[in-house]
């Protein structure tokens, strides 16, 4: 006889049993799978020796994963359905979702997505089974190739292995790994989001597909808490906020390539004087690297074998040049410009360097990525004995800087990737004191393995965002590689040459990435430090436009920026259009105002603060956070 049991001490005996019969015994009804060994399985799946498995539930990470990706499936399956010519590429889970590629026989638009819906219901009430099968390579090739699923036979024919697992759904077949959920009535609570045009395989010369994004929940009320969420999105979009607001533009001549309007360079300058004065506390020095580099330094760098396809290249007198994408090969010159020693170290280089990546067209968006961006750099050369220290010094300049503008954030630590270059004990060594120094911080973290750069481990800080998404911003890199491969010294108390250990990181990440996150995060009303007119001026009338002219000198002199509205527009326009330009304060200007020498004070969130003497208004805007002061 077996022994089932659950890390609740659920127990069961039988000589073999299917989770869903462990499921049905311990009335775990919610339950669409369970994880044995780190491993999730189906329902289906029946063991016959002792198991500990644990059920799994769409109200967790992998639960999700599963119920979306089974979803996937419902949606292809109504799709054949509606179209039976339609012809299916792939449809994975996301974050947050799931999406399939489709050639559809003639185009759809979202017109159609709510028929799609309605059959994906019926499918769903029908409650069929999903049942896993395993095939040799030539059956499955023949199985497609009999549905005229010319896209699955091709990505069978690029697949290793003998065997291949299908999941059947009455009519319809699909071949994946799995799991799936037991029956499509397991899947209730979706909804059918967007189109997009895809390239097969990401390809541009290959045909382009219909990507059809949906999501999926396990309840109603999360679901609508998404949508919700979703619409609360599309209202703070930075695209559509930076246009009303004036603040950048994207233009066809320069795809990728953004445009900052004077009000977007004005948060623009402000973040970077805050990145100043912090660094400056800090003890950093700022230095700056050309942007266009011999293709040499690339490849001792090692960038040129692991990230040429991301960059862009020119020649001059007649030698090969690259576009820098990133900073550090430069910053790695100015140190090895000088004799350096161990008295100099830490050394801490930062850098607000201009970079380019070639990233394909149809991954550009906004701000949020883009072909060229500043990238908030600064690279730390120090003693082995100095990494953790600074490792935490770093940390703690994130967690002040991310405090200011009220980010939560988790921390994740990746680890060595396949393409990584060096030797492997260095790397260990490398992870061993990331992790310490995130165990002595008491940094709660996640662990993402085979996701560092291919010179070395990282930390990542993602920052949540106030409507709950997460944007991953800052990083620490801890790199024993670029130091031996250039080889950099420093002379020690010994008075012999030894290599530092070189730490690569940003706070802010992408400057430009990092205003649209604001953007959307404050729905385009920037905190006064942060708002490119801090001071609206409305005259009433044209009657007072002297006065508004001496109270708007008298506040440029005092350091704030303002307009005035002089438009011949009636008070209650004024006040509204400056409403929507977010504007933190308003001073209205009348025939009182005129005669006291005053103004009346709005707040864009409070409304009306009554009216102050010039002293008293500008000791209320002193009174107003601004980082860069303290």
């Amino acid at each position: 006889m077996a022994l089932f049991t659950t890390p609740e001490g659920k127990k069961f005996e039988a000589e073999s049993a299917s989770v869903r019969q462990l499921l049905d015994v311990w009335h775990l009804k919610k339950a669409i799978g369970a994880k044995v060994d780190g491993v999730i399985v189906d329902c289906d799946k029946v063991f016959t020796s002792d198991t500990e498995f644990t059920p799994v539930e769409p109200d967790c990470e992998e639960g999700l994963d599963l119920l979306r990706h089974s979803t996937a499936h419902l949606m292809a399956h109504a799709i054949l359905r509606l179209y039976p010519e339609a012809k299916f590429g792939i449809g994975p889970s996301i974050k947050d979702g799931f999406y399939y590629d489709i050639r559809f026989p003639k185009p759809i638009s979202d017109e159609d997505l709510p028929k799609i819906e309605s059959e994906m219901r019926k499918v769903a009430q029908e409650k069929i089974p999903l049942v896993r099968e395993e095939l040799s390579m030539d059956e499955a090739v023949k199985l497609f190739d009999a549905r005229g699923e010319d896209l699955k036979v091709e990505m069978i024919g690029n697949l290793e292995g003998e065997t291949l697992s299908i999941y059947k759904e009455g009519d319809f077949v699909d071949f994946c790994r799995g799991p799936h959920v037991p029956n499509t009535g397991c899947c209730k609570f979706f909804k059918l989001l967007s189109l997009a045009g895809a390239y097969w395989h990401g390809d541009e010369n290959n045909e382009m597909l219909t990507r059809i994004y949906g999501t999926a929940f396990g309840s109603e009320d999360e679901l609508k808490a998404y949508l919700r969420r979703l619409e609360e999105a599309k209202a703070r979009d930075h695209r559509k906020l930076g246009k009303e607001l004036d603040l950048f533009s994207i233009h066809a001549e320069g795809p990728g390539f953004p445009f900052f309007h004077p009000k977007g360079m004005v948060i623009m300058n402000k973040l970077i004087e805050f990145w100043r004065h912090e660094h400056t506390k800090r003890g950093y020095v700022e230095i700056k690297t050309p942007m266009i580099l011999d293709r040499s330094l690339w490849l001792r760098s090692g960038h040129w074998d692991h990230y040429k396809d991301n960059m862009y290249f020119t020649t001059i007198d007649d030698a090969p040049y690259a576009i820098k994408p990133m900073n550090c090969p430069g910053g790695i010159l100015v140190y090895k410009d000088a004799i350096r020693s161990y008295k100099e170290l830490p050394l801490r280089m930062a850098e607000l360097g201009f970079v380019h990546r070639h990233e394909r067209s149809g991954a550009l968006h906004g701000l949020m990525r883009v072909r060229a961006f500043t990238q908030d750099d600064a690279h730390i050369y120090c003693t082995p004995e100095q990494i953790k220290d600074e490792i935490k010094a770093i940390m703690d300049l994130d967690n002040y800087v991310y405090s200011v503008f009220g980010f939560k954030y988790y921390v994740e630590l990746s680890t060595r990737p396949e393409d990584s270059m060096g030797d492997p004990e260095l790397w260990d060594l490398a992870e061993q004191k990331l992790k310490e120094a995130l165990e002595e911080t008491n940094t709660p973290y996640k662990l993402n393995p085979g996701d560092g750069a291919f010179y070395g481990p990282k930390i990542d800080f993602h920052l949540e965002d106030c409507i709950g998404r997460t944007w991953q911003c800052g990083t620490i890199q801890l790199d024993f590689q670029m130091p031996e491969k250039f080889e950099m010294s420093y002379i020690g108390p010994d008075g012999a040459e030894h290599q530092p250990v070189m730490l690569h990181r940003t706070v802010l990440g992408s400057l430009e990435r990092f205003m649209g996150i604001l953007i959307e995060n404050y729905a385009g009303a920037f905190p006064f430090w942060l708002a490119p007119v801090q001071v609206k001026l409305l005259p009433v009338s044209s009657e007072y436009a002297d006065y508004a002219a001496e109270v708007d000198k008298r506040l440029k002199e005092a350091g704030y920026r303002t307009e005035t509205d002089g438009r011949d527009e009636k008070l209650g326009k004024k006040i509204r259009d400056a409403q929507l330009q977010k504007v933190p304060y308003m001073f209205v200007i009348g025939a009182k105002e005129v005669e006291n020498k005053t103004v009346a004070v709005r707040d864009r969130a409070k409304g009306d603060l009554g009216s102050m003497t010039f002293d008293e208004a500008t000791e209320l805007l002193g009174k107003e956070p601004d980082p860069i002061k303290y």
